[in-house]
C-alpha cells in the first residue's frame, strides 16, 4: 500500500477511534439509565426497550471495534 492510502487509513481509523468512545459512551449512559430505574419500571415496556438499546449499542460497539481492528491489521502489513 503506498503512502498516500495508509495515510488515509489511517485518518479513517483516527475518526473511528474517536466515533467508538462516542458509542460507548452513549451505551454506557443508557445502560446506567437503565440500571438505575426502580425494578418495577425495568420490566416494563420502556425499561425493556432501554435494555434493549443498550444491549444494540453493544453489539454495534463490538462490530466498529472489529472494523477497526481489521484496518489497523491491513495498515501493519
Amino acid at each position: 500500500m503506498n503512502r498516500d492510502r495508509r495515510k488515509r487509513l489511517q485518518a479513517i481509523c483516527d475518526i473511528l477511534e474517536e466515533q467508538l468512545a462516542a458509542l460507548e459512551e452513549i451505551r454506557d449512559e443508557e445502560q446506567e439509565s437503565f440500571d438505575n430505574l426502580p425494578e418495577s419500571l425495568q420490566y416494563g415496556e420502556r425499561g425493556q426497550a432501554m435494555e434493549e438499546s443498550a444491549g444494540d449499542l453493544d453489539s454495534a460497539c463490538s462490530d466498529l471495534e472489529s472494523l477497526r481492528d481489521t484496518l489497523v491489521e491491513i495498515l501493519e502489513r
